[in-house]
């Protein structure tokens, strides 16, 4: 089977390395001159930073993203954080760190029982429904401590309100955080990935080609046959895309008769699809502002949701006695200069008598979003025209936080693949 990739991004370059495995001829198009997107390190003053994602991976060592590396056999050390998260809450003038279980300990005994028969819904009946998290959470817990985490969870993990999340995902998620615990750090950061992955394609067989962009996927009576690049027609078998549906639907080009119901149908769905946007603050310090590899979560500050000191777990993303911490803020308006400042503002207090230098202040929204969809929104990976599918942050699959919500994505792409190829001989 000759599969074509478009776009060399963590979903494209996860397809493209599964494929190869699989025996398939494999092709990815990449038009910018270097592969990641945003998933890969930019060096700054001797500081890995990166062109989107944190250096960390939700579900660490345990999760879909880490199980995918391994069944394609790409070499990546992760380092598992211990404690996962800490949260920052007020105590008098000052401001105390506990573990989430103590948190738990503080609420009063009426909420600490439905906190218990939240967890219990969540992970034995899986219920959930399309309102929202926040009030799935409130009609049982009555307590600000407990709603300002669950919005601060989420504007780290996912760069949305848990008022933007339906209550089906946000119960998935505590479901897959209970089955396949914390987060983890990649050695040599999200680039060590996309480098692995790299040559597993390579070695495979497969071709990456940078710098080039697809014009057209062409169509002819709803069945992909071609695609358009450098002013040349490509033919393949299957097409996966990494661009979101919404990008990809602007590359397809219908030739002779097909479903346009099915089309229009499918575009009218794409109108509900919102990207979610956040800004990254890239911090340097000479010495240590948080003492472990998990996450800060800040529930009492203005925009900033978390930080993590990824230094703790690899000392080489920052020059010799550096240390490197990100922050990151779910933006909650357009005014994106506004909540950048507001942001700025937040780490003088939670950084309060700290020397540190801010290196760069990173946003991602529009075309380059944090995802191409809000998590929960995501409309799959299939599409109306035939042996076409769509991977990415754009097409996660349901419970997966960020970059293991895109490895579930492509699993699910690469089962329907499967699927087609027993059934159709190429």
């Amino acid at each position: 089977m000759r599969a074509c990739v478009i776009g060399a991004g963590l979903g494209g370059m996860l397809t493209a390395a599964k494929l190869c495995k699989m025996g398939c001829d494999v092709e990815v198009f990449e038009q910018l001159p270097f592969i990641g997107g945003r998933f890969t390190n930019i060096e700054y003053k001797g500081y890995q930073l990166t062109t989107g994602a944190m250096h960390m991976i939700p579900h660490g060592n345990t999760g879909p993203l880490s199980t995918l590396l391994s069944d394609v056999g790409a070499d990546v050390d992760i380092i598992s954080s211990h404690p996962a998260i800490t949260i920052r809450i007020p105590d008098g003038d000052s401001f105390e760190d506990v573990q989430f279980g103590e948190l738990v300990s503080r609420l009063g005994f009426w909420n600490k029982l439905m906190y218990k028969l939240l967890i219990l819904e969540a992970r034995l009946s899986g219920a959930g429904n399309n309102h929202s998290f926040k009030y799935w959470i409130s009609r049982r817990l009555h307590d600000e401590a407990a709603l300002n985490f669950a919005d601060t969870f989420c504007g780290w993990a996912l760069s949305v309100t848990s008022e933007q999340i339906t209550a089906k995902e946000g119960v998935a998620i505590i479901k897959n955080i209970y089955n396949r615990g914390g987060s983890g750090i990649p050695v040599g950061g999200c680039k060590a990935i996309i480098d692995a992955l790299s040559e597993v394609i390579k070695q495979s067989g497969g071709k990456i080609h940078t710098n080039h962009k697809v014009e057209k996927i062409i169509l002819e009576n709803d069945v992909i046959k071609s695609i358009r690049v450098k002013n040349r027609n490509l033919a393949y078998d299957v097409i996966i895309s990494n661009l979101g549906h919404i990008e990809t639907q602007k590359l397809i080009h219908i030739t002779g008769s097909g479903n346009y119901t099915a089309a229009r149908e499918y575009k009218n769905k794409l109108a509900s699809i919102v990207p979610s946007a956040g800004i990254k603050i890239n911090i340097a310090s000479d010495t240590p502002l948080i003492d472990h590899t998990g996450v800060l979560l800040t529930p009492y500050a203005r925009r900033i949701n978390g930080l993590n000191q990824v230094t703790n777990a690899d000392p080489t993303l920052a020059p010799p006695g550096k240390h490197l911490i990100m922050a990151h803020i779910a933006v909650r308006s357009s005014d994106l200069e506004r909540e950048a400042r507001l942001g700025l503002e937040d780490l003088k207090t939670i950084l309060h008598g700290v020397n540190y230098e801010v290196l760069m202040v990173q946003t991602y929204h529009s075309r380059w979003p944090v995802n191409r969809c809000i998590s929960g929104r995501d409309i799959g990976n299939t599409t109306p025209y035939k042996h076409l599918y769509v991977v990415g942050d754009g097409a996660k699959g349901c419970g997966g936080i960020e970059v293991d919500g895109i490895a579930l994505g492509v699993e699910n792409t690469v089962k329907e693949i499967m699927q087609l190829q027993s059934t159709i001989s190429f």
